[in-house]
C-alpha cells in the first residue's frame, strides 16, 4: 500500500510556522524554549534551516549540505522563511515526482512521501515549542498534532532515547490530554512546563 500524499499536511504545517514566526515579538527572542539550550532566536534560526533543508532534500540534495541552525541576521527570519518557502513550493508542490524520489534525511533514506511526513512532524512539534516559549499554544492546529501522533509513537519507541536519538524519555500526560500535549509528551517535552526537565 502506498503511503498518502503528505503535501496537504506539509502546507498546513508550513502555514502555521509562518504565522507564528511572523507574529513573534522581538522582545521574545531571548526567552528559553522547550528545546534544551535553545532560546527563541535559536529556534527561529533552526526553522529557517529546516525550511531550506525541506527544499534541498526534496530536490535530491543531502541534508548535511544545509546547516540545521544557520546564523540568520536579526530581523530577517520572516523574509528568509518566505524565500525558503518559495523553494519548497517549487520542489514539493509543483513536482509530483518528489513523492517517490528516494531522499536522504537525518532519520534515514526513503521515498519523499515518508520524508514529507517526517517534516510535518518536525514543523508541528516546533510550532508547539515556539508557541510554548511565547505563550501561544492555544491557537495551534490540533489536526496536525492528531495527524502525526500515531506515527510518532510507532516510529519512535519509548526506549532508547538520548544520544543519537534527539528526544528525551516520554513525559506522562493524562489520558484525556489535548492532542499537542500527548504528542510533545511522547517526544520528551513537558507540556506542563516550559523546559524539558
Amino acid at each position: 500500500m502506498t503511503a498518502p500524499d503528505p503535501r496537504p499536511l506539509l502546507t498546513r504545517a508550513l502555514d502555521q510556522i509562518g504565522e507564528l514566526v511572523a507574529t513573534t515579538p522581538p522582545a521574545a527572542l531571548e526567552r528559553p524554549t522547550p528545546c534544551a539550550g535553545w532560546d527563541v532566536r535559536t529556534l527561529l534560526d533552526h526553522l529557517v534551516g529546516v525550511h531550506r533543508r525541506i527544499a534541498h532534500v526534496g530536490a535530491g540534495g543531502h541534508f548535511g549540505d544545509v546547516p540545521s541552525a544557520p546564523a540568520v541576521a536579526p530581523g530577517t527570519h520572516v523574509a528568509e522563511l518566505a524565500a525558503a518557502r518559495a523553494d519548497i513550493e517549487r520542489v514539493w508542490v509543483h513536482d509530483e515526482a518528489v513523492l517517490d524520489r528516494v531522499l536522504t534525511v537525518p532519520w534515514g533514506t526513503m521515498p519523499g512521501r515518508f520524508v514529507g511526513f517526517g517534516y510535518v512532524q518536525e514543523l508541528t512539534v516546533h510550532a508547539w515549542d515556539l508557541g510554548a516559549a511565547t505563550g501561544r499554544t492555544a491557537g495551534l492546529d490540533d489536526e496536525l498534532a492528531l495527524a502525526v501522533e500515531d506515527t510518532a509513537r510507532r516510529v519512535l519507541p519509548a526506549e532508547p532515547r538520548g544520544g543519537d536519538i534527539p528526544f528525551g524519555p516520554p513525559v506522562a500526560v493524562a489520558a484525556d490530554a489535548a492532542p499537542y500535549e500527548r504528542l510533545v509528551g511522547w517526544l520528551g517535552r513537558d507540556p506542563q512546563g516550559l523546559l524539558v526537565r
